[in-house]
């Protein structure tokens, strides 16, 4: 890949690669996803930014993470990463910014991220990327409030959350207070 492409296009490569990889056409995905035909070919075009709602639907529809999903957008496996050369995203429209802390690998499946959600913001996922992933979310800094599976979890600075996703999540904090978190996936 091309080192001058940013992170947005080599996501909107990727995304393309892993419909045709699967011989989808838009409308298939866009009916397993439940995004759009017209989003989906403007995302894989890189016409427009993704969402962390969008990315989510799609790779739930892939049967991956997110983080997955950005660590095959990655072109390399290095086993160190320096903070500067960490890949961030942001997603300005929910006031989510994730950083992949771990060194990227398509043959290693742990995955370490750095998460910030800005006061007020409020991100459902309705399907996990993949049933059964565990999770480990430590919380640095904030308050954050944490909805797996129709059971609510109120986290607060040093508390750690350890669970298995089957079902929806949502992630939200206070409407005066972000939330700063580390997400081990394993």
């Amino acid at each position: 890949m091309n080192d001058a492409l940013s992170l947005d296009d080599r996501i909107a490569s990727r995304l393309n690669a892993l419909r045709r990889d699967r011989g989808w056409s838009l409308d298939e995905l866009a009916r397993r996803s439940g995004v759009s035909r017209a989003t989906l070919s403007r995302l894989e075009k890189g016409e427009v930014g993704s969402t962390t709602a969008i990315l989510g639907r799609l790779c739930s529809a892939h049967g991956m993470t997110l983080s997955r999903l950005m660590l095959m957008a990655e072109e390399t496996f290095q086993p160190l990463v320096a903070r500067e050369s960490q890949p961030v995203w942001r997603d300005e429209a929910s006031g989510f910014c994730r950083r992949s802390i771990s060194p990227p690998s398509q043959a290693l499946a742990g995955e370490a991220l750095e998460c910030r959600l800005e006061p007020g913001a409020d991100i459902f996922y309705d399907a996990p990327p993949r049933a059964g992933l565990e999770h480990h979310l430590v919380l640095l800094e904030g308050a954050l409030r944490l909805d797996l599976d129709g059971e609510t979890h109120e986290l607060k600075p040093g508390d750690c959350l350890r669970y298995r996703l089957f079902g929806s999540s949502r992630f939200r904090t206070p409407p005066d207070t972000a939330a700063r978190y580390l997400l081990f996936m394993v």
